[in-house]
């Protein structure tokens, strides 16, 4: 699939007049980065608004401590760095290829004229930065709040939502080792995380795949972890 072609398969770009379409045709362009490349830099210039048409990117911070912070993947199909585009003329976050990956470009010049002269683009847009702002709002709520079996629930079900990542439906090719990558948890809590949340009928566990069936569960699994821990607490102090 060429650059163009995913654009145009994009939700966004099915909304597209063709004068939009025309002068997308003439300036979309492609790029591959292999594995552990990197996808964008802190504080770099911002000159595209970035999709990912095929691997998986990891995003994070680092703090002024020295300290790295993964903020979520992006999975293939979806569109990220809209936020950085209109607000900014750098990237706030660092990008990594978590598996080889291809990046279609769209010029922030024609992004924000995309914004000026197309409602449906702009409607769409407004959408996805409302996504993004509950996303990093749950994710500020799971650094503060939650244990870390709860973190691989809510990091999952954000990988399978379908604004932010239309294209993925309800399986994904992940390792739990590539979950700890993203949800900041040890593989052996990974493990332990799916466990749970396959016995509680929300996702399905397969060799190097998952396949959720219950993304709203997964976002409201803090109770019953909660519970389940308990249990497990109760359970190892009466066999002391």
């Amino acid at each position: 699939m060429r650059a163009i072609e995913f654009v145009l398969m994009s939700e966004w770009g099915k909304v597209l007049d063709q004068i939009h379409i025309d002068r997308l045709v003439t300036e979309v362009r492609e790029r591959e980065v292999m594995r552990g490349g990197a996808i964008c830099h802190t504080g770099s210039q911002v000159q595209f608004w970035k999709g990912v048409m095929s691997g998986m990117i990891k995003t994070s911070i680092l703090a002024d401590n020295g300290r790295t912070s993964t903020l979520t993947g992006i999975a293939a199909g979806a569109w990220f760095g809209e936020c950085a585009v209109l607000r900014s003329n750098v990237w706030e976050f660092d990008g990594v290829a978590m598996r080889d990956t291809r990046i279609a470009l769209v010029p922030k010049a024609t992004f924000l004229w995309l914004v000026e002269t197309s409602p449906a683009f702009c409607h769409y847009v407004i959408h996805q930065l409302n996504e993004r702002l509950a996303q990093y709002s749950s994710m500020i709520e799971v650094e503060r709040l939650e244990v870390p079996e709860t973190r691989v629930a809510r990091c999952l079900a954000w990988l399978f939502n379908p604004v932010l990542y239309p294209n993925v439906g309800s399986r994904l090719d992940l390792s739990q080792q590539e979950i700890g990558y993203l949800s900041g948890v040890p593989r052996q809590r990974v493990n332990r995380a799916l466990q749970i949340l396959e016995a509680a009928g929300l996702l399905e566990v397969r060799y190097g795949a998952v396949h959720v069936l219950d993304q709203q569960g997964l976002m409201q699994f803090r109770l019953m972890a909660e519970h389940t821990l308990l249990l497990d607490r109760l359970r190892q102090r009466s066999q002391t």
